[in-house]
């Protein structure tokens, strides 16, 4: 039985990757630039 999930839950969904994503992408980020500093 298979049920197609509703508007709402897919756009949390979404909404939850497109943020774990930027969060992550910022932390990879501050990183790079940490290290640049130190290097420097």
């Amino acid at each position: 039985m298979t049920t197609s999930p509703d508007k709402s839950s897919l756009l949390l969904r979404l909404m939850w990757f497109a943020g774990l994503w930027l969060a992550g992408v910022g932390t990879v980020t501050a990183v790079a630039y940490g290290i640049r500093l130190f290097i420097a």
